[in-house]
């Protein structure tokens, strides 16, 4: 049974500011949960449906979900901001589907590979080096050791700051940076990649703790 079917944000309060305020109220209000569900349930299927398939990313946010509500009571109230804590979660059950990652990487390469260059249009030479930056791209993404890509993919998709990063995946703020340059630089060396530097830029993304805001 998923979440959505477990609990409704029918009737629930949406007074509260932050996510903080939402999963200390769930406590004793479950409904209060649910409207964290629906403020993030689309950017969680969106990012598990990237890495590993939509039939997969079905039971990735589900699980996402039932993972999270049950283990509310260990949430860092420090963070107002539950992004981090769900796509760490999310990140985790994703490894159990490496394999299937790993494969739509290839299959993506391969297929930017096969663009259809023959129709006489003037956009053909645009669609051949946007195939072949695909096709490198997804070449590059597999090169990645797995805790390098899930740091990139955390910072590209999931649109988290380093902190961000670090809270999802346990490590301290100085092993994400590491992970990302020694992942930027191996984007940037990728053939149709040269635009990419590997300078350190977090875009002052807005998800930093509460006593730090």
């Amino acid at each position: 049974m998923s979440f959505r079917e477990l609990f409704s944000s029918e009737g629930a309060i949406h007074l509260v500011t932050t996510d903080s305020e939402l999963i200390h109220r769930s406590r004793d209000d479950p409904q209060a949960f649910a409207v964290l569900y629906d403020k993030y349930c689309r950017s969680v299927h969106r990012y598990a449906a990237t890495r590993a398939g939509e039939s997969i990313a079905d039971d990735v946010m589900s699980q996402t979900f039932l993972v999270a509500f049950e283990s509310r009571e260990s949430f860092d109230h420090e963070w107002e901001d539950a992004r981090p804590w769900l796509f760490g979660i999310a990140t985790n059950l994703l490894r159990r589907h490496h394999r299937t990652e790993a494969r739509r990487l290839k299959a993506f390469a391969r297929a930017a590979g096969r663009d259809s260059y023959g129709d006489g249009t003037d956009r053909v030479a645009e669609r051949l080096d946007a195939a072949a930056a695909t096709a490198d791209l997804a070449a590059a993404m597999r090169k990645l050791a797995p805790a390098d890509r899930e740091c990139l993919l955390l910072y590209a998709w999931a649109d988290l700051t380093y902190e961000g990063i670090a809270l999802a995946t346990g490590v301290p703020v100085g092993t994400v940076r590491s992970r990302l340059n020694r992942a930027r630089r191996i984007l940037r060396d990728t053939a149709a990649l040269h635009h990419i530097d590997d300078k350190e830029i977090d875009h002052e993304r807005a998800n930093a703790p509460a006593g730090n805001a």
